[in-house]
C-alpha cells in the first residue's frame, strides 16, 4: 500500500518559513516589537510610574532627586541670566528619566507618547499608499490606452516634485482650512491629515512599478486564457491579476512606513505636520532644538528612536521581499 502523497506547503506558508529562518529580519522584528510595545505603554508609564502630564506644562514644578527636593525649571545662571535651564537625565524612572523639557515636561513620557504618534502616522499612511498605489497601478497598467497615458501623466508630475517641497506646500495650505473631500472632512489638527497627506505624495512610489508589472502580466497566457473564456475585467483583476501584485504592496508596507516616519519627523520638526496638543517624535526634536547644548537629550533621545526605527523596518522590509520574492534576492547578488 503505497503513502499518501504529502502535500505541498503554499506559497504564503513557505514565504513565512523563508522569513523566520531569516534572523536579520527577525532581530529587527524583535526590535519593532519593543518599541511597538514601549510606546503603548506610555498611559501606564505616565500615569504609574512618573505620575506626570506629559501634555501639561511643570514651570513651577519640584521633583526628588537623591532624596532632595529641587526645582524641574531652574533660571539660567550663564549669559544675561535669562530663560531657564531644565533638569537634566536622573536615570530614575519615576523622577524625569531623561529630564525635562523647557516647558517642564518629561521627556521620557512625551517620547512614549510621540512614538505612539510616529507610529500609527507612519504604518497607516504606509498602509493608505500601497492600497491607493496599487489600484491606480493596476487600472493604469491593465486599461492601458488613454487610461494609461492620463493616470501616467499625473503620476510623472507627482513624481516630478521634490517630496519635502511637495508634503511642506500642502502642510501649510491644509493647516488653515483642513481637508474637505465631499463629505469627507479632516480638520487641521487631526492626525489624519498628515496621514493623508504623506499617502499621496508617495503614491507614485508604489503606483509606478505594480503599473509595469501589470504590463507584464497583461500578455502572460492566463490572462489570455480568461479574456478568451469571456470573464468580466473587474473578475480578470480580482482573481488573476491582483494575487500576483499584492506580494509586492506587501514588500513596500514596511519600506514605506519607515519613509512615511521620516518624513512626518521632518514635517512635525518645521511645525507643519502634526500640532498641539499632540507631540511625535519630530515635534519632540523640535522642542529640543533650543537646549541643544544644555540639555542634548531632550533632542538625540527621539532622534535616536527614529534612526532605530527606520533602521529596523528597512532590514525587515528586505527579509520579507527575499521571502515573498526570491528572484530579488538573487537580482541583488546575495
Amino acid at each position: 500500500m503505497t503513502a499518501p502523497a504529502r502535500r505541498s506547503p503554499g506559497p504564503w506558508r513557505t514565504a513565512a518559513t523563508d522569513l523566520v529562518r531569516n534572523r536579520p529580519a527577525m532581530a529587527a522584528a524583535a526590535v519593532l516589537l519593543v518599541v511597538v510595545l514601549a510606546t503603548l505603554c506610555a498611559p501606564l508609564y505616565a500615569d504609574h510610574v512618573a505620575h506626570t502630564d506629559p501634555f501639561q506644562s511643570h514651570v513651577s514644578g519640584t521633583t526628588v532627586v537623591d532624596g532632595k527636593t529641587v526645582p524641574v525649571l531652574t533660571p539660567s545662571s550663564t549669559g544675561l541670566g535669562l530663560g531657564v535651564t531644565p533638569i537634566g537625565p536622573t536615570w530614575d524612572p519615576a523622577h524625569y528619566f531623561l529630564g525635562a523639557d523647557n516647558q517642564g515636561r518629561d521627556v521620557m513620557a512625551r517620547l512614549l507618547y510621540g512614538g505612539r504618534t510616529s507610529l500609527f502616522i507612519g504604518f497607516t499612511a504606509a498602509l493608505l499608499t500601497c492600497a491607493l498605489g496599487t489600484a491606480v497601478g493596476i487600472v493604469a497598467g491593465y486599461a492601458g490606452g488613454v487610461v494609461d497615458s492620463v493616470i501616467s501623466r499625473v503620476l510623472d508630475v507627482i513624481w516630478a516634485f521634490p517630496v519635502y517641497l511637495l508634503a511642506i506646500c500642502l502642510s501649510v495650505v491644509l493647516l488653515t482650512n483642513g481637508l474637505r473631500l465631499g463629505p469627507l472632512t479632516v480638520d487641521a489638527g487631526s492626525l489624519w491629515l498628515p496621514v493623508a497627506i504623506i499617502a499621496a505624495i508617495y503614491v507614485p512610489y508604489i503606483a509606478r512599478p505594480l503599473r509595469g508589472q501589470v504590463l507584464v502580466l497583461r500578455n502572460k497566457e492566463f490572462i489570455h486564457a480568461a479574456v478568451g473564456s469571456g470573464a468580466p475585467t473587474l473578475r480578470i483583476l480580482r482573481r488573476e491579476v491582483l494575487p500576483n501584485v499584492v506580494p509586492t504592496a506587501i514588500v513596500f508596507v514596511p519600506l514605506m512606513t519607515a519613509l512615511a516616519m521620516l518624513t512626518e519627523s521632518a514635517l512635525s520638526f518645521l511645525s507643519v505636520g502634526v500640532q498641539p496638543p499632540d507631540a511625535s517624535w519630530g515635534t519632540i526634536i523640535e522642542d529640543g532644538l533650543g537646549l541643544l547644548y544644555t540639555r542634548p537629550a531632550v533632542t538625540i533621545a527621539p532622534g535616536l528612536l527614529i534612526a532605530l526605527t527606520t533602521a529596523a523596518l528597512n532590514v525587515f522590509g528586505d527579509g520579507v521581499r527575499d521571502a515573498l520574492d526570491p528572484s530579488a534576492r538573487l537580482r541583488g547578488g546575495v
